[in-house]
Formats: structure tokens, C-alpha cells, sequence
């Protein structure tokens, strides 16, 4: 018979320890992405020296230094000959004109009616669970562009202001950056979708026309296409025949974003396999049926992140309409600065700073956004 006291048989499952400490959680994170090896680490420390050579100054001037309130510029002048901080004050002063440049004061409600019905359909629109998707689509593509269009420039019927007329010259500030921006994102997607299967067709005419346009659009600089929509267009058209100045600027940013989207696109056709084309052919699918139901919703998939690098570079490059008299957010900016009573050698540095903390925040924005598309739909390589 055996000794059951030289062995213990356990009935009961033993209890779940924990992982060890340095493993999991932040530290686990640190030991294995900044400090695995040596030269990890001594890269993590040179890293840690230069980021922090580089914030401390900006954090002193942006927060510790800086200036929250004041009526002029006496409020923002550096106090014993030393260095002042941001002058935060000045940017509360003319934020109104940051946001609207010269809209009206009494009109201003318009703006911001369509700034609401910008968010409130955007956000729905970019949550792919959200109901009534359809219906979003189009009210924001069709419906939303005809109600802000009269609600910015005014409504007239015979002797009846309804809405009273602002022309787009007094438009300015981040109503401008913002208008351009999203204007020529929603129109260069489809116009570049198209090129780009104009540019792959097998119609020679087609095929010619559709690389005849990318190619010039792609080899002059976008600064010389808003010279020429401004200054050059108005010479060519008929006696009595204008446009508008910003629908100018739309027209060219939009021609010249489709050029680049349409590369975009045709990069992700291309990478598509043959034999998809083939399997939806041998289905017995038509073209367009082909590209709509099984082509192109796998070739945008591939190319989320260049659609939306080229969206990034659109809305940055909204800053040099400037050039041609339309003051956006940056070209409000730097006319505040002539303004006497807030000029100290702080104001520059600060406006330009809120500009960037804007921008970034609009372009970190649709950075993230692309990337929780591509793990929604499975595309490229795992994170």
C-alpha cells in the first residue's frame, strides 16, 4: 500500500497570482518598447534630453509666463527688462475675428448655425454603427451645402431680404480655412475617383485626357494655380462675365487636390488582384456594376492613409489663399498684428502659436480617425 504522505493531491484549483509587475501596465510598456536593450535605452534618455530642451521653453512661455487677461498691450509687456510670456489676452480680443475675420456682428448667428449643422452631421456621418447612414449621406452632401450657401451669403426674393446679403469679401478667419477646406475635400474624392478610372480606362481618348489633366495639375504649384484662378482668370472671361473670388479659390484648390486624390486611388486599384477583376467579370457584372460593388470599396480600404494625408495637406495648404487677398485663419492672424494696441514683441509668437495649436488639432483629429478606419476595416497590417 503506497505512503500517501510523501505526496499531496490537490482538489482544489490553485488561485490566478497575478503577472509580475514589470511586465504589465505602464511599466511593462516601458521595459519593452524604451528600455529592452542598451542602445534602446541610451536612445530613450538622448530622446527624453532633446524633447525636454525643446518643451520646457514652450511650456514657460505658453502657460507659465503667459498673460490670461488684459484690456491692451501694457497687460503683455515684459516686466523688468526680462523676457515676456504669451500674450493670451490678445488672442481673446480678437478671437471673434479669428472665427468670423469681418462677418457682420448682428449676422453672426449664421455662422454659427452652420458650424452647428457642420458638427451635427458630421459626427453621425463618421460613426459607422450610427443609424440612418443613407439619409445622413445626404443631407450633409446635398442638403447641408444649399442651406449654408444662403445662410453665408444672404437670401433676396424680388424686395424681400429675407437674409441680408454679406459678401465673401469680409469672410475671413476660420470660416474661410473651414470652407475652402471642406469644400475641396468633398469635391476632389469623387472627381479623383474618377480620374483615376479615367487614367486606367481602356478608351484611349479617356485614358489621354484624364493623364493630360492629372499631370498638369500635379506640375504647378498650387500657389500659381490660386495667381491664375484670381488674377489670370478674370482676362480670359467675356466682357461683363466674373466670379466670385472665393468660388475662384474653390475651383482651383478642388482641380489641383483631385490631381494628387486621383494617384491616391489609382495606387489602390492597382493594387487590387487580378483576379478579382476576373471573378467579378466571370459574375457577369458590367463595369460600373464591378467597380461599385467589389473594386473600389476594397481599393479606398488599401488607401485610407494617402486619402487622408492628401485631406491633411489640402487643409493646411487652405493658408496660402492669403496671397490673394482672402484672409483665412492665418491671414487674420497677421493682420491683427498692425494693430497698435496690442503690439508688444509677444503677439507674433502667440498668434502664430494658436494657429498651430488650431491646425493641429483639425489634422491630429483626421490622423486619428484614419487609423481607427483601418482597424474597423481590417486593412493593411495589424498595429
Amino acid at each position: 500500500m503506497a505512503n500517501t504522505d510523501l505526496f499531496h493531491i490537490r482538489t482544489e484549483e490553485a488561485p490566478r497570482l497575478p503577472a509580475p509587475i514589470s511586465t504589465t501596465g505602464v511599466i511593462g510598456w516601458m521595459r519593452q518598447n524604451l528600455f529592452s536593450s542598451v542602445g534602446n535605452t541610451v536612445l530613450t534618455v538622448i530622446g527624453i534630453l532633446i524633447a525636454y530642451s525643446l518643451i520646457e521653453p514652450l511650456i514657460k512661455f505658453a502657460l507659465i509666463d503667459a498673460v490670461w487677461s488684459g484690456s491692451n498691450r501694457e497687460a503683455c509687456l515684459p516686466q523688468d527688462g526680462g523676457h515676456g510670456g504669451a500674450c493670451w489676452a490678445y488672442v481673446e480680443a480678437f478671437f471673434p475675428q479669428f472665427i468670423y475675420g469681418r462677418y457682420p456682428s448682428e449676422e453672426i448667428w449664421r455662422v454659427n448655425i452652420v458650424y452647428f449643422l457642420f458638427a451635427a452631421l458630421l459626427v453621425p456621418l463618421a460613426m459607422p454603427s450610427a443609424p440612418f447612414k443613407k439619409l445622413n449621406a445626404i443631407l450633409f452632401l446635398v442638403v447641408f451645402p444649399i442651406v449654408s450657401y444662403y445662410l453665408l451669403t444672404g437670401l433676396v426674393f424680388g424686395d424681400w431680404v429675407i437674409l441680408p446679403i454679406v459678401e465673401t469679401a469680409v469672410w475671413g478667419g476660420l470660416l474661410v480655412t473651414l470652407v475652402i477646406a471642406v469644400t475641396g475635400i468633398v469635391a476632389s474624392l469623387p472627381l479623383g475617383i474618377a480620374l483615376a478610372l479615367g487614367r486606367r480606362s481602356k478608351m484611349p481618348i479617356i485614358k489621354l485626357v484624364s493623364i493630360i489633366f492629372i499631370e498638369f495639375w500635379r506640375g504647378v504649384p498650387l500657389i500659381t494655380v490660386l495667381f491664375m484662378s484670381s488674377v489670370m482668370l478674370p482676362l480670359f472671361l467675356p466682357e461683363g462675365v466674373t466670379f466670385d473670388k472665393l468660388l475662384r479659390v474653390l475651383i482651383g484648390v478642388t482641380l489641383f487636390s483631385a490631381a494628387y486624390m486621383a494617384e491616391v486611388v489609382r495606387g489602390g486599384l492597382q493594387a487590387i488582384p487580378k483576379g478579382q477583376y476576373e471573378g467579378a467579370m466571370a459574375l457577369g457584372l458590367r463595369f460600373w456594376p464591378m467597380m461599385y460593388l467589389i473594386i473600389l470599396p476594397q481599393a479606398l480600404k488599401l488607401v485610407i492613409p494617402g486619402i487622408v494625408n492628401t485631406f491633411i495637406g489640402l487643409f493646411k495648404d487652405t493658408t496660402l489663399v492669403l496671397i490673394v487677398g482672402m484672409y483665412d485663419l492665418l491671414g487674420m492672424i497677421q493682420s491683427s498684428f498692425t494693430d497698435p494696441t496690442w503690439s508688444t514683441p509677444s503677439t507674433g509668437h502667440t498668434g502664430y502659436l494658436f494657429a498651430a495649436l488650431v491646425f493641429w488639432t483639425f489634422c491630429f483629429g483626421m490622423s486619428r480617425y484614419s487609423i481607427f478606419m483601418e482597424r474597423k476595416l481590417h486593412t493593411g497590417h495589424k498595429r
